[in-house]
């Protein structure tokens, strides 16, 4: 069985063969899939997708993009929102300093308070990192021992990743860990220990090298899972055994 532990199945992309997606990723041993929050809206979607489907999961959270948005309201909104059984974490949350589409300064106040939420709720957080490395990880450093967080899609130095295992962060990898000139992600994911790996999609973006420039969906994550069980000698049985096992650990799954 794999997990796909990041994905965006409520986004209009997928509206037109919602159900086949599912069944294509359960046929070929996609078993799970979360579906990620990324505003208000995105995160009842998901929650409303999750209580259809046997083996579909959500998070609630404000995606740094629409950290602008964020006030007491939607805040409270998030907390009630994550009373549903079907929700495993808080996110996507976190800084994004790429695109900028919210002021940093909203973007931090917006992660802080999304933290402190996971934290009030003893959830895990989905991580958003877009060139704000250092930043993250001093505002995660704060919530060291009772925040669990997965550093999704994971695009840092070796450097970092060992920083974030030192913390017991999770690291996440996607399609990206198949791209040709991936080398330092390959490097890190040919290294890193297996208790901390998880695998994901962020469907319907990063389609993996095989099928790139097609609108990514969770049974690809099979490629993911074949790219990274090459880089460590390992059958993909293997890895999706313990991948399973840690996306078990953080998410608790009902």
């Amino acid at each position: 069985m794999l997990i796909d532990t990041h994905a965006h199945l409520q986004w209009s992309s997928f509206d037109k063969d919602r159900e086949k997606i599912i069944n294509r990723a359960r046929k070929i041993g996609v078993e799970y899939i979360v579906n990620i929050g990324f505003d208000l809206e995105g995160s009842r979607k998901g929650i409303e997708l999750a209580e259809k489907h046997r083996g579909i999961y959500a998070t609630v959270g404000i995606h740094p993009h629409n950290a602008s948005t964020l006030d007491q309201s939607i805040l409270d909104s998030l907390r009630k929102l994550s009373e549903n059984p079907k929700v495993v974490a808080i996110g996507e949350i976190g800084l994004d300093y790429y695109r900028n589409l919210s002021p940093r300064e909203a973007q931090k106040n917006a992660f802080k308070e999304q933290l402190l939420l996971a934290e009030e709720l003893g959830l895990p957080v989905v991580i958003h990192d877009r060139d704000a490395h250092a930043d993250i990880l001093k505002m995660l450093s704060e919530f060291k021992g009772t925040t669990a967080a997965i550093m999704h899609c994971f695009s840092g130095s070796k450097e970092m990743a060992k920083q974030c295992l030192k913390s017991g962060s999770y690291i996440s990898f996607a399609g990206p860990v198949t791209f040709p000139n991936a080398f330092r992600l390959q490097e890190i994911a040919k290294w890193i220990d297996l208790d901390k790996v998880l695998l994901e999609t962020d469907s319907p973006w990063l389609a993996p090298q095989e099928v790139r420039g097609k609108r990514n969906e969770p049974a690809f994550l099979t490629f993911v899972a074949k790219k990274i069980a090459n880089l460590k000698g390992m059958s993909i049985d293997e890895l999706a055994n313990v991948t399973t096992e840690n996306a078990n650990a953080i998410f608790q799954f009902p």
